[in-house]
């Protein structure tokens, strides 16, 4: 089993600097989450500067939580949609076998 080390990444978070510990190969997706975090939190906090920063930290989490599970849930839906429709072709080619000529 190969053992991975973390490095340290730096990102900015509503003008504050965090240090946080990734995978070599993750450092570009962190990147890409820290963004989207910033901005969903700069979105929440709007002009209120005065804004606590763990109200702000937790609505956006919450936010981007919610945005998960219905993309989530939308997946949910289209795999069940093709569930019925391959049993639905499945029965149409066994009908099929079943009244063909041996």
């Amino acid at each position: 089993m190969s053992s991975k080390s973390s490095e340290p990444v730096s990102i900015r978070l509503l003008d504050r600097e965090y240090t946080i510990g990734c995978e070599p190969g993750e450092r570009d997706s962190l990147m890409a989450a820290a963004k989207l975090l910033d901005n969903k939190m700069r979105e929440i906090r709007g002009n209120n500067r005065m804004a606590a920063l763990d109200r702000v930290a937790v609505l956006a989490a919450l936010n981007l939580a919610h945005e998960l599970q219905q993309l989530r849930d939308e997946g949910d839906g289209r795999d069940r949609e093709i569930v019925r429709t391959l049993d639905d072709l499945h029965r149409k080619l066994d009908g099929l076998f079943d009244g063909a000529p041996r």
